[in-house]
């Protein structure tokens, strides 16, 4: 099969260098072209984001041809080469042997022929390889058929494909979510069937997969009903297995219990440029505390369940390894969601303090998510965003008009009452009630002398 190559990828710096790298393994007799993702994107009218290289060069063949390389996986097979400044991966046509733990093979064995090399590979859709220079695709495995009928399935057996890395289940699901593709039956079968056994893998190769799914990707919801519906989920982060079949009151949750509600959030947010990853989590966990706080007495009830979630999450985070500055702001959107419900009955000093959390950006969008993926009433965000723009020529988060040094200097005593005389004066600041650093003093003493 030919493809006609965009101009937009033509173009492509990471494109030009690949080719690059194809000229001169095919001048020194060595077989090579792009495979995987790439060419899969392109079928798909999709800008690849990495050009791959499989070649038959061996790893130190590629040390010659080239003079800037990097190893990054030697024992198998794949290298970097650099031209400028891009850098390229070029792996060496291998066939995998034996597996015993779920994720590495034995051994590896070169081999000159791009056909064994496809048949280790995971899924038809990325078993495709293309020649940069002829615009021709080669397909051994069905793949293109694969990518015309909207289907996931594995190359082979998918039972002995996941036993060669069972982070491939996930993958499967974040390609169907991804695409929009079917899983294939005998897929699906294989799925389910070998569930359990991704607790094998690494927990840092697991968030990065679940990371993918919910904030990577047009349908996270599905993604995550995905997980669960193939036992997965359950393995990975079961109190979001919890959060089925716990009801709500319909009046305020008409679109059912907490894990649909849930996953409607996650395909409600509105992401932006920046990195995604703590948005996308403070939605998957912003009511993880509800099975733990429901009460039924003249409705059901989830009193403090944010606080509690909250407390869930930091553990959650943490097992899933993520920094301590993440899981702090993860944490975050999930203590302080709760808060908009009082957003009109906050003081000038409280609404300000509120939006001067650390990227209050992501704790509105998650609000407006929640909103969307239950009623569907607007009312507060809008409010929000009005009461925001009325503040624009007003400093949001000031520097304090007076210090604990200033306290001292009047002749108070420290004392753990500084920090609630200091709250109260920043209060009447952030109010406009005082501007000046003598009004705040004035402030000071007669709140010392009232302590």
């Amino acid at each position: 099969m030919m493809i006609q190559l965009t101009d937009s990828i033509i173009n492509n710096p990471k494109f030009k260098a690949a080719r690059e790298i194809i000229r001169k393994l095919k001048e020194n007799t060595h077989e090579a072209f792009i495979v995987g993702g790439a060419v899969r994107d392109m079928l798909l009218n999709e800008e690849p984001n990495e050009f791959d290289i499989s070649t038959s060069a061996t790893p130190k063949e590629i040390e010659t041809i080239f003079s800037r390389t990097k190893s990054v996986g030697q024992s198998f097979g794949v290298m970097l080469v650099l031209i400028d400044d891009i850098s390229i991966e070029v792996a060496t046509f291998r066939k995998d042997m034996q597996y015993n733990d779920g994720r590495h093979p034995e051994e590896v064995v070169y081999t000159k022929h791009v056909e064994e090399d496809i048949e280790r590979r995971d899924f038809t859709v990325n078993g495709l390889v293309l020649d940069p220079e002829t615009s021709q695709i080669f397909d051994y495995c069905e793949g293109i058929k694969d990518i015309e009928s909207k289907i996931i399935r594995t190359i082979g057996l998918p039972e002995k494909r996941f036993s060669e890395d069972y982070l491939r289940m996930l993958r499967a699901i974040r390609f169907s979510n991804r695409f929009n593709f079917d899983i294939e039956e005998k897929t699906k079968a294989a799925l389910s069937k070998n569930a359990e056994k991704i607790s094998l893998i690494s927990i840092e190769r697991i968030r990065d997969e679940i990371t993918r799914i919910i904030a990577e990707s047009n349908n996270p919801g599905k993604g995550m009903m995905s997980l669960s519906d193939f036992g997965l989920l359950k393995h990975i982060i079961p109190e979001i297995e919890d959060l089925k079949n716990v009801e709500q009151p319909e009046e305020f949750h008409p679109e059912g219990d907490v894990f649909v509600h849930t996953c409607l959030v996650l395909d409600m947010l509105d992401y932006n440029e920046k990195d995604n990853t703590e948005l996308a989590y403070g939605a998957l966990l912003h009511d993880i505390g509800k099975p733990k706080t429901k009460t039924v007495t003249d409705r059901i009830r989830f009193n403090r369940h944010e606080y509690v979630g909250a407390n869930m999450t930091e553990k959650i985070c943490k097992r899933l390894k993520f920094s301590n500055k993440q899981t702090s702001n993860i944490k975050s959107l999930v203590s302080e969601h709760m808060k908009f419900g009082n957003i009109k009955q906050m003081k000038k000093s409280t609404f300000k303090k509120f939006i001067s959390l650390h990227n209050f950006d992501n704790h509105l969008a998650l609000h407006k998510a929640d909103c969307l993926g239950s009623h569907g009433d607007l009312s507060l965000y809008d409010y929000t965003l009005a009461r925001i723009d009325e503040l624009k020529n007003e400093p949001i988060k000031p520097e304090p008009l007076i210090t604990g040094d200033d306290l001292i200097s009047l002749g108070l005593e420290p004392s753990p009452k500084f920090k609630e005389i200091l709250s109260k004066i920043f209060d009447e600041q952030l109010e406009g009630n005082i501007t000046s650093k003598e009004e705040g003093i004035e402030l000071a003493k007669n709140l010392g002398l009232k302590e």
